[in-house]
């Protein structure tokens, strides 16, 4: 088998798409149905990021390798044997390679899409895999009408068991210590900006200059202002899968954020020969690409000489693990905590929002009643 990664010569429906996966056999002939389902899954399916093209690409070249070497037949899903064909590929994972169960769980994932993708298009009669009903833990706090599974979720047969690490966040006093150890000033907003929104590092990376503006001309009074984040709107900014959502940003941060632009961002911008639609610049004075992949290399360092572990998605669970809390512990507002935390995150799915209930034990006894209130109070001192 090889796997060959699409140059901008790959064009469907007149849109190149340059690293695209592509599966070919040992003839150099395509992986038809492999490929077919490519099309489907990573541009008309559920996947919405390029950033997904690798994984699935590498998962279903790993699988098809499997099978060639042992002399094996994808379609064969009623071969006779004990163990079906994603579950022998599973076994092999674990024992032969010994690689790790979520890296195996990633695999089966897709590979599993492939099949029912397959099994829709009548290229095999049943799946190589069947669906059980499981116990699923849920927290005490979650919404009973937003929980209508009865605690039951169907799980498939051939996975690993997940035992899913917590996310990791940052205390208050590690929050501290980063900015304080981030001299650099635009460094220090980029951060400040992720604690306070709970922006992806790309989105980070392509937060608009547009979106910024000062809170008391605009003439609002309200305490949190509303920003449409619209990869459509013509300002550069970009989220997962394109999809524009609302997030909310306090009128104070929004001020530090207006004189960052009118006092600090000007030094770099003018670095630049043309004008930059991004709020933040590298030390060039241009945009920052590669979906703002230096920005973890930027946030470590800072971590490193404060002595704390961290990236940038860390950042991210630390805005979302203290705006619950916060939340919950102020029900004045009529927000539902966990609804308005995956709103601002923008994760498709409440159940993905729902790994930051797990957390809100581990800090219950700090005194984090106004999140956003410290975050601002640092401006000052670092």
């Amino acid at each position: 088998m090889e796997l060959v990664w699409a140059t901008e010569d790959f064009v469907i429906a007149g849109q190149p798409y340059p690293g695209f996966p592509i599966l070919l056999w040992d003839t150099m002939e395509s992986c038809a149905a492999v490929n077919q389902f490519f099309r489907h899954y990573l541009l008309r399916g559920a996947i919405g990021s390029s950033r997904s093209w690798p994984s699935t690409g590498r998962a279903l070249f790993d699988f098809f390798s499997f099978l060639q070497t042992h002399e094996l037949i994808w379609r064969d899903v009623d071969r006779g044997e004990a163990k079906s064909l994603v579950a022998a590929y599973r076994d092999y994972c674990l024992v032969a390679c010994k690689l790790a169960p979520n890296t195996i769980r990633q695999r089966l994932t897709y590979i599993c899409k492939f099949y029912e993708y397959a099994l829709k298009e009548g290229w095999v009669e049943r799946l190589p895999f069947a669906y059980e009903e499981r116990t699923v833990r849920r927290h005490p706090s979650f919404l009973a009408h937003l929980d209508t599974s009865g605690g039951k979720a169907m799980a498939n047969d051939v996975m690993p068991r997940s035992h899913k690490a917590l996310p990791k966040f940052l205390n208050m006093g590690e929050i501290k210590a980063l900015l304080a150890a981030a001299d650099n000033p635009h460094h220090r907003t980029m951060m400040r900006l992720a604690l306070h929104t709970g922006l992806r590092r790309e989105e980070v990376a392509a937060f608009p200059l547009a979106y910024v503006s000062d809170p008391d001309k605009a003439g609002r009074t309200q305490r949190n202002l509303r920003i449409r984040l619209d990869p459509f709107d013509g300002s550069g900014m970009v989220t997962k899968g394109s999809k524009p959502r609302d997030i909310y940003v306090s009128r104070k941060f929004m001020a530090e954020l207006y004189h960052y632009v009118t006092k600090i961002r000007g030094e770099r911008a003018s670095l630049s020969k043309t004008p930059q639609k991004a709020l933040f610049l590298n030390q060039s004075g241009e945009t920052y690409g590669d979906d703002g992949k230096s920005l973890n290399r930027i946030v470590s360092k800072a971590g490193k000489q404060a002595g704390i572990k961290v990236h940038t998605h860390i950042l991210r669970h630390s805005y979302a693990t203290h705006t619950l809390v916060s939340l919950q512990r102020n029900r004045a507002s009529g927000l539902e905590p966990l609804v308005f935390v995956q709103r601002q995150l923008g994760h498709s799915s409440i159940q993905t929002t729902m790994v930051y209930l797990h957390l809100v034990n581990e800090i219950a006894d700090e005194a984090v009643l106004a999140y956003d209130d410290e975050l601002i109070a640092l401006a000052g001192a670092v």
